[in-house]
């Protein structure tokens, strides 16, 4: 693969979040000892990311994300996020990226589900 800016990356990432598959994803974006830290806990590998979106899926049924703000400065990366699924919602999504060599080799996830009226 050759290499692609941190930007590149995100932009890449963000697609697959949006039309893509977790596969996909996992095997263009991110490394394969990948750290991701969360609220509830430390996740490895991508197992650990398959894990949360497993997660994220049964939390917000049917989902669509809104990206409302991408900043990419040197390797790092942050974006803030909101979404609206079946009978919940998350308005405080916020991630932060560390992108290396082409690949994302560690990440912060943090967001809150409300359940929605609707």
């Amino acid at each position: 693969m050759n290499y692609r800016a941190p930007a590149e990356v995100l932009d890449d990432h963000l697609r697959e979040s949006q039309h893509g598959t977790v596969e996909d994803d996992l095997a263009r974006n991110y490394a394969e000892d990948l750290v991701v830290l969360t609220a509830s806990g430390v996740f490895r590998g991508h197992d650990g990311l398959r894990q949360l979106a497993q997660r994220l899926r049964e939390e917000l049924p049917e989902a669509v994300f809104e990206y409302k703000n991408l900043l990419v400065e040197g390797e790092l990366g942050f974006l803030e996020w909101s979404a609206r699924g079946s009978g919940a919602e998350v308005e405080d999504g916020a991630d932060s990226y560390l992108i290396r060599d082409g690949r994302i080799v560690a990440q912060t996830i943090h967001y809150t589900v409300i359940p929605s009226n609707g």
